[in-house]
């Protein structure tokens, strides 16, 4: 909660200081938000289960869960790229740093990351789709990941599991 918190005060104290509006803030503030995003995907479920002496996630949830995981988790990878780029403008570009990386290029960027990441997740969640699954479908856990899936799947996930590191590669 106090990570939560830290991040919420990064993004209000950026967001309200005028001295604070270069690139550097505007994704570290950015980060900060991706940050409170990515845990509350799973702090939800947590707390949560803190109140039932059962602690279980259903298929569609977990499906849920895995989607805004990896969508939050692959947007973040994305401005950390963009970061050092814009480190490396500011240390050796530093004349042309105003006009290469302004606001409207932030944006971009970020955009660009909300995109991959959503492209990321969408490939993720269509792999598992595509497995049969029978039984109950519950997680025993409050987390949903892709392993565990690939557990309740009643046939072969070799090949899904190969394709599913794969993508997850492709972010890194």
């Amino acid at each position: 909660m106090a990570i939560v918190l830290g991040n919420f005060l990064i993004v209000l104290i950026v967001m309200t200081s005028r001295s604070l509006g270069s690139p550097v803030y505007f994704f570290l503030s950015y980060l900060s938000f991706e940050e409170i995003c990515y845990s509350s995907t799973t702090i939800s479920k947590l707390y949560s289960d803190l109140l039932v002496e059962r602690k279980t996630i259903s298929w569609w949830d977990c499906m849920t869960q895995l989607f805004f995981l990896h969508f939050f988790g692959g947007t973040e990878m994305s401005p950390l790229t963009v970061m050092a780029y814009d480190h490396y403008v500011a240390i050796c570009k530093p004349l042309n740093y105003t006009t290469i990386m302004n606001q409207q290029v932030c944006m971009v960027l970020v955009g660009m990351a909300w995109v991959g990441g959503f492209m990321h997740s969408l490939a993720q969640i269509l792999l598992i789709f595509q497995l049969p699954f029978r039984g109950p479908n519950m997680i025993d856990h409050y987390f949903c990941d892709v392993l565990p899936v690939l557990e309740l799947s009643c046939s072969l996930t070799f090949f899904i599991g190969l394709l599913i590191v794969a993508n997850v590669g492709t972010l890194n």
